[in-house]
């Protein structure tokens, strides 16, 4: 695996919100559905069970997202992605699935404090009061695909690598001292 490069540098931004390129993190992309040995795959390859629709399953420093009914992202640190596509390997063996790493492809970015809600409200068509912990929506910021859930104290959110310029922006811009709502 080649040395990991962070998408923006780790850029950040303080405004009203705290925004953080974080990275590089380590992604799989995992398609299948359905299938005996799913969770058994998930349980070995980031230690978490499946998610229900919509959420996100999480244990330490590793997590597994529900992207779609038959696709979910496994998220963990960069230098386990092939140690994780080796245990889902073996633990789907002869089962039809698709798993990818996508981790040099997207870029995630942390927004925190009080204002943070308020900073992706005016990004993306989302209601955030009824966001639960957890809880995974996949939608636009601004006109980039992204995917958003909230956590603790901040939301993460994960969008392609070749607009994470642009989505960066689009947060420092929503984040500017000046712009509350």
């Amino acid at each position: 695996m080649s040395e990991p490069v962070s998408a923006l540098g780790g850029k950040h931004f303080e405004g009203i919100a705290e925004i953080q390129e974080v990275g590089p993190a380590g992604m799989i992309s995992l398609r299948a559905k359905n299938l005996k040995g799913l969770g058994n795959a998930v349980l070995a390859a980031v230690g978490t069970k499946v998610p229900a629709p919509r959420r996100i399953e999480v244990s330490e420093d590793r997590s597994c997202a529900w992207m779609s009914p038959d696709e979910y992202m496994l998220i963990m640190p960069y230098a386990d992605v092939g140690t994780a596509l080796v245990a889902l390997g073996k633990a789907l063996k002869g089962e039809h699935h698709l798993a990818v790493d996508v981790s040099d492809a997207r870029a995630v970015f942390r927004i925190q404090g009080a204002e943070a809600a308020n900073v992706l409200r005016k990004l993306m068509p989302v209601d955030f009061e009824a966001l639960e912990l957890g809880e995974v929506c996949r939608t636009r910021a601004a006109q980039v695909a992204a995917a958003v859930w909230q956590h603790d104290d901040c939301y993460t959110l994960i969008c392609f690598r070749s607009v994470a310029e642009y989505v960066m922006g689009l947060l420092k811009h929503a984040a500017t001292t000046g712009s509350e709502i």
